[in-house]
C-alpha cells in the first residue's frame, strides 16, 4: 500500500465513522423536550462538533490500523476477494 493509498483508506474510514458517530451521539430537541421556536423537533440539541470529531478520530485510527495491517501483511489478498474467478482469466502482456 502506498502512502496515498493509506491516506485515502484513512479518510474513507474516518468519514464512515463520522456518519456513525453523528447518528449515535446526537440528541434532538424533541428528545430533550426543549424545542426552540422556529426550529424542527429533529434539530440537534447542544450539538458539539469538536466532541464528535474527537470521538470519530479515536474510532478511526484503530480501525485504520487494523485495515492497513490486513493489507500490508497479505492476510487478505486480491485473489481472496476474487469470488467470480475473473482474475484467472487475464491475458498476460
Amino acid at each position: 500500500m502506498s502512502i496515498t493509498g493509506g491516506i485515502v483508506l484513512f479518510v474513507v474510514i474516518w468519514f464512515l465513522a463520522l456518519f456513525i458517530v453523528l447518528q449515535v451521539s446526537t440528541r434532538t430537541q424533541g428528545d430533550v423536550g426543549d424545542v426552540v421556536p422556529g426550529t424542527h423537533e429533529g434539530a440537534p440539541h447542544d450539538f458539539r462538533l469538536k466532541r464528535a470529531l474527537v470521538i470519530t478520530t479515536l474510532w478511526a485510527v484503530p480501525l485504520w490500523g487494523i485495515a492497513a495491517w490486513l493489507v500490508l501483511s497479505d492476510v487478505v489478498t486480491v485473489e481472496d476477494l476474487d469470488w467470480l474467478g475473473v482474475l484467472g482469466e487475464r491475458v498476460p502482456n
